[in-house]
């Protein structure tokens, strides 16, 4: 009981740091903003948005599943970057130990793949050759793909488009039907709002 009442505390304490922070960076902005420091009001408000990216990549982590196929979530590799600019956040899952071969999971808000992805999936037969295959994973279109793995294994890679957003998942040591399996269990409609 102690061990969860720790814990416990210690996410609260997180999360109102990063609150603050949010906070801190938005008074910055305002007081650089109206001193007619633009550009220091604009590095404070992207640290601003950096800060508001990491915060969602966490309650996106906190929406995907605590299992897939036989596997269940390593959250202790769990991992969430943000970086202003180029891409929004860049959200990690495992599925697996530590002595085993893990699924991941990616999703990268702001990906530059999406556009070339997109153009796959809008053209069937291109997106349908060889190993590759246009699925639906919970209503939404994406592409599974035969993908060269470790030690000559065959893998398959599930790439999902979502707006903006990239979203891949690799099973090793799978069949494509269940990696589209597990892909389906991924909430891919909440992910979308919070990822808008």
């Amino acid at each position: 009981m102690k061990k969860i009442v720790s814990l416990l505390i210690i996410v609260a304490v997180y999360n109102y740091s990063y609150a603050q922070d949010f906070a801190k960076r938005l008074t910055e902005a305002k007081t650089a903003y109206a001193a007619g420091k633009l550009d220091d009001s604009r590095f404070a408000m992207e640290q601003m948005l950096q800060e508001l990216d990491i915060i969602t990549g966490k309650e996106v982590l906190k929406l995907l599943p605590v299992k897939m196929g036989d596997k269940a979530a390593n959250t202790k590799n769990d991992n969430v970057s943000g970086s202003s600019g180029f891409f929004g956040v860049v959200i990690h899952r495992e599925y697996g130990t530590v002595d085993s071969t893990n699924s991941s999971l990616e999703i990268i808000s702001n990906s530059p793949m999406v556009t070339s992805l997109n153009a796959i999936l809008s053209v069937p037969f291109m997106g349908a050759s060889g190993d590759n295959k246009i699925i639906k994973i919970n209503g939404y279109k994406a592409l599974v793909e035969k993908v060269s793995g470790t030690n000559e294994k065959v893998e398959y890679q599930v790439r999902l488009p979502l707006n903006s957003t990239l979203i891949t998942f690799t099973a090793p040591g799978y069949s494509q039907d269940d990696v589209v399996k597990m892909a389906n269990t991924l909430p891919v409609a909440d992910i979308a709002k919070l990822l808008q």
